[in-house]
């Protein structure tokens, strides 16, 4: 699967009721059992059939830092673009992570937005006790063309 921007996600943008400069960004990271790869017209985290959120020793969703917005003239389009997220000695989860969830939090996962699924940049992986690193896209997370 490639990655995607949930449908829902993208209306709240444009409405403006999700800032994605200023408003609490977290990423997530999912395993390969996860239907957060094919439910694009999903809201809320609580509504995905299967999230199969990593369940290794020491993960934790994070919490985006550095969040900015641009625009990119040279290709007509504007970025979002945050920090690369680091998980400390990720230990194994059960299964392959296979992407990661950006989404706005709120509360819980019953009114967190999901904003998109990223599987590239060293997706699929297994963790190890390592540091894992989801070094973004250089041209940021999303994009709007």
């Amino acid at each position: 699967m490639a990655n995607l921007a949930y449908t829902y996600a993208k209306s709240e943008i444009l409405k403006g009721n999700i800032d994605l400069s200023s408003d609490d960004i977290r990423v997530m990271l999912v395993m390969s059992n996860t239907t957060a790869d094919t439910e694009q017209d999903t809201d809320f985290i609580d509504q995905l059939g299967t999230l199969d959120e990593h369940d290794g020793a020491n993960y934790a969703r994070k919490e985006l830092a550095n969040e900015a917005v641009a625009v990119d003239d040279a290709n007509n389009r504007g970025e979002f673009d945050a920090d690369d997220v680091t998980w400390t000695a990720l230990g194994v989860g059960t299964r392959q992570a296979v992407g990661a969830v950006v989404y706005k939090h709120v509360n819980d996962d019953t009114d967190s937005v999901l904003i998109a699924y990223i599987d590239t940049g060293g997706f699929p992986f297994d963790a190890s006790g390592g540091d894992v690193t989801i070094q973004w896209n250089a041209e940021g997370i999303l994009q709007a063309t």
